[in-house]
């Protein structure tokens, strides 16, 4: 076994240079650069088929400090090719090199297969030694490693330009690229697909939304207890190949389509006037612990790559979570590490023309000597790269063990989980959650305050992938996620959530028409309150993952869009579009500063005024106050109303109130919104007849939301 690994190739061969990193086309070959420190030897495998023996083995033998790097004349785009290193296996020490495993480039732009553990031959210890990994397997593994693909990365672009939209204007839809698509009912041509997802670019178009985020797209791989149970790893947190698509959700009609057809998506998502938003997984690897496959990062350069930790016997066995509860850290206090993490992240900008990301668990990137720490190197160098720092970032702020919320930099937007847990509570009826509310729906300047942040920093949302779906939120009081097969015990149990009377599916009317109104509740407290709305996908066409509120390993009709759902629920989805577009056309729900409640206009009214029931101050001492009342004053030019006022009530007592309205010398209040209204009548565009009021008050139903336009 060890002859194999020897220098074998009649190649033209020249130094090469140790940047850009990755497999690089030039005029007459490719040259290769991939950092080790430790390693002893390096030595990079041309194949000529996926699943053939190498048709060269090449000795790197040119290093530039820790960069190893090589230029192979005659190669072209399409070339295959992996990596094998061999340096000390000793992991109480942090070496875990292995000769016997093909490795795939830290930099490969694209994979020709998915990596499956097949007779453990991706783990690079041996599995029946009583010492587990501290011995070595020698067994050879390139049949069945997918390959690294050299990519030309030349593309029509066709001028393509991001949409730049701005940040007080953004609205998110969350979504899976396969789960979109993926459904039969989806009628698309290549279901599941980047080239699918294309083909629902009109019905994005038509519900208004300006923003997908989509969940991980980085090639990922499937930890061995789901494959075992003939589960996948649906959501795609687990990477392993930070610069390449994933490759289950390309055609597979040629070796390496997936980057042509990532860029053919997200150049008509561009068109349509739709931004990218990748969510992004930089906090962890899909290699996992000790116990984990050997495919890459613990195969080029385990103990810098990797946060590690011990035992006195062992002292850098074992690997750090630092917050992630996934296996292992990625070790960004290494400057080598975070400059492969900002490569990634300028490729996915320059290359793959993305428009910002998602960072999954961000507060494990700025961790620095243990802790969270806002002037991290990391934070520091995305805040001033010229490429980075004119996208979106999106900050997950929290991990297993730390919560920043409100300390990311100021360029920074992040998730509002407060916004989520304030919303369903107060929704659904509990107590003591109007004072709460009253921040949450001006942007939760209460949570930003003195650090330097605008109402738009706040990614507003209900639901995410990560949970109840909005039709499950009213649909059940607990999870049900037997088919997770962990006996119901992962997910979360603090739903805030409410099953209307009844558990899951129901054909009861009264049932159905409440999860109606409790939906557009929602919706509307999520599309009028200040910051950035993101709504989870499916949720405008009551999509339904039947109660399973974790279905990260549900790689079918658990997650899947079921089309058929949009005919049957058109209703919702109306609702949903006309949210948006009385959003887009009413400047003041997307105020770029914090309410003020001061008179700061020509006409002296106040930019918010919060009224009581009975036409006065709000009793914000009441622990049962369960009913909501408060008046925007805006000027739009689009719309030719001059000033106008908005007059929201929000009342999710199970008793009606008559509010008394606010009054305005020539002003008269329509009805716009009331969610107690069957369809079509919830909701009044300028197409059809507004309602006038009549009275000086407004009757408002239990559990409804009204908004009523003063002009």
């Amino acid at each position: 076994m060890e002859k194999i690994l020897e220098h074998r190739s009649d190649k033209k061969i020249s130094t090469g240079s140790a940047n850009p990193r990755g497999a690089t086309i030039r005029r007459d070959g490719v040259n290769f650069s991939i950092f080790t420190h430790y390693a002893k030897e390096v030595f990079l495998l041309l194949f000529g088929k996926v699943d053939g023996e190498p048709t060269d083995i090449i000795n790197v033998s040119h290093r530039s400090g820790n960069v190893w790097h090589v230029y192979v004349h005659g190669l072209k785009a399409g070339q295959l090719y992996g990596f094998k290193i061999r340096g000390e296996y000793n992991p109480a020490q942090a070496m875990r090199f292995n000769e016997h495993k093909l490795l795939i480039d830290p930099y490969a732009r694209a994979l020709t297969g998915k990596c499956h553990n097949v007779n453990n031959l991706l783990l690079g210890y041996d599995t029946n030694s009583s010492l587990k990994d501290l011995t070595m397997d020698r067994r050879e593994n390139m049949h069945v490693m997918p390959k690294s693909i050299v990519i030309d990365d030349s593309f029509d672009w066709q001028d393509d330009k991001s949409p730049q939209i701005p940040l007080e204007d953004l609205i998110i839809y969350e979504v899976h690229v396969k789960g979109f698509t993926a459904h039969a009912s989806s009628g698309v041509k290549f279901p599941g697909t980047y080239l699918g997802f294309i083909e629902k670019i009109p019905y994005l178009k038509e519900l208004g939304v300006n923003a997908v985020e989509f969940l991980p797209v980085q090639e990922f791989y499937t930890r061995d207890f789901l494959a075992a149970q003939g589960l996948k790893e649906y959501w795609g947190y687990n990477t392993i190949a930070y610069f390449a698509p994933e490759f289950s959700y390309s055609t597979q009609q040629h070796l390496g389509c997936q980057v042509h057809e990532f860029k053919t998506m997200v150049r008509e998502l561009h068109k349509a006037g739709i931004e990218v938003i990748l969510d992004v997984v930089f906090n962890h690897t899909g290699e996992g612990n000790e116990l984990g496959p050997t495919i890459c990062f613990r195969g080029v350069d385990n103990s810098t790559f990797y946060a590690l930790q011990g035992t006195v016997d062992d002292p850098y066995r074992y690997y750090k979570e630092n917050g992630t509860g996934c296996g292992n850290t990625l070790n960004l206090e290494r400057a080598s590490v975070r400059y492969g993490v900002l490569d990634a992240l300028r490729y996915w900008v320059e290359e793959m023309h993305v428009d910002g990301f998602r960072f999954d668990l961000a507060t494990v990137l700025a961790y620095e000597k243990g802790g969270f720490s806002k002037d991290s190197a990391f934070l520091k160098l995305v805040s001033h790269d010229p490429v980075l720092r004119k996208v979106k970032m999106i900050a997950e702020p929290w991990d297993v063990s730390t919560y920043q919320f409100g300390n990311f930099p100021g360029s920074w937007l992040e998730w509002n989980d407060k916004f989520r847990d304030n919303i369903r509570r107060f929704i659904k009826g509990d107590s003591r959650q109007v004072n709460e509310l009253a921040w949450r729906l001006t942007g939760s300047q209460d949570l930003f305050r003195g650090k330097m942040k605008n109402p738009y920093d706040s990614i507003n949302f209900v639901t995410c992938h990560d949970g109840f779906t909005l039709n499950d939120l009213y649909s059940y009081n607990f999870k049900h996620n037997d088919a997770n097969q962990e006996h119901n015990r992962d997910g979360t149990d603090h739903n805030n959530s409410w099953n209307c009377g009844i558990e899951g599916e129901t054909n009861d009317p009264a049932i159905i028409e409440l999860r109606r109104k409790m939906i557009k509740n929602s919706l509307c407290c999520l599309f009028f309150s200040l910051g950035t709305p993101m709504m989870l996908g499916g949720d405008e066409m009551l999509r339904t993952q039947h109660g399973n509120n974790n279905a990260y390993c549900q790689d079918n009709e658990i997650s899947w869009f079921n089309w058929m759902w949009l005919e049957k629920n058109k209703d919702v989805f109306e609702f949903t579009k006309k949210l948006i577009k009385f959003r887009r056309t009413h400047k003041v729900l997307r105020n770029r500063k914090f309410f003020l409640n001061v008179r700061d206009n020509v006409e002296h009214y106040p930019d918010i005024t919060w009224i009581g029931i009975n036409g006065k101050e709000v009793d914000w001492g009441n622990p049962e106050l369960k009913t909501i009342c408060y008046e925007l004053q805006g000027k739009d030019s689009l719309l030719d109303l001059g000033y106008y006022f908005l007059f929201f009530i929000l009342n999710s007592d199970i008793k009606a109130y008559d509010i008394i309205l606010p009054k305005h010398d020539d002003v008269t209040w329509h009805r716009i919104i009331d969610t107690h209204y069957s369809s079509g009548d919830d909701f009044l565009d300028s197409s059809q007849a507004q309602t006038t009021v009549c009275g000086e008050k407004y009757r408002v139903q239990e559990r409804s939301v009204v908004v009523l336009l003063g002009k």
